[in-house]
C-alpha cells in the first residue's frame, strides 16, 4: 500500500467513530451492507454495496477522501480521490 497525499493530511490520531452505524440508514430505513469510517471526522457511512452509499457520498460532499473499513479482521484504507487502496 503507498502514501497518497491525502493520506499525509489525515489528523493524528485518528478521529474516534461518530456512531456505531450509518446514522444516514437509519434515517432511510435501509440497511448498511458493510461500514466505513471517515479518517478525516469520523463519520460512520454505508459502503457502495448499500443502497445509499452514503460513506462515498459524505465524501464528495464534504471532501474528505480517505476512507478505512470498519469490517472485523479488515485494515485497508481507500482514496476517493485517487480511486486506490492507501
Amino acid at each position: 500500500m503507498s502514501e497518497c497525499p491525502h493520506v499525509l493530511d489525515l489528523p493524528r490520531p485518528e478521529p474516534a467513530q461518530l456512531s456505531d452505524t450509518c446514522r444516514e440508514c437509519l434515517v432511510d430505513g435501509t440497511h448498511p451492507v458493510q461500514l466505513r469510517l471517515c479518517l478525516h471526522c469520523g463519520h460512520v457511512g454505508c459502503c457502495d454495496s448499500s443502497v445509499n452509499r452514503h460513506a462515498t457520498r459524505h465524501a464528495e460532499e464534504e471532501g474528505h477522501p480517505v476512507i478505512r473499513t470498519l469490517e472485523p479482521g479488515e485494515s485497508w484504507r481507500w482514496c476517493h480521490t485517487d480511486g486506490s487502496i492507501v
